[in-house]
């Protein structure tokens, strides 16, 4: 089991910089607009702190998936977003039994 509240704060950390990112108004490593991509990025990150939360870790086949999807597109000068991701993958195991 994950804990929860490092659990979320790394999901919430994960939407804040998907927002960031389509706030700068960044775009794709060929050139396109990302505004699709960072809103479907956001769309998941909500849907799976969800189911994250309900079942106490997150789905690596998910997480692997959407970092594979990711590095497909993004700019390599926004690692913000990769790195967030990142700290999802890292949360710490509960300590409560």
């Amino acid at each position: 089991m994950i804990d929860k509240p490092e659990l979320e704060e790394a999901f919430d950390a994960a939407v804040t910089a998907a927002g960031n990112c389509r706030a700068a108004g960044i775009v794709c490593v060929d050139g396109s607009s990302a505004e699709a991509n960072l809103e479907r990025l956001e769309a998941e990150l909500v849907e799976e702190k969800t189911r994250a939360i309900e079942r106490g870790s997150v789905d690596r086949e998910w997480f692997q998936k959407t970092v594979r999807w990711l590095v497909e597109w993004v700019p390599e000068t926004e690692l913000t977003l990769i790195a967030a991701l990142g700290r999802i993958a890292r949360a710490k195991p509960s300590t409560a039994p």
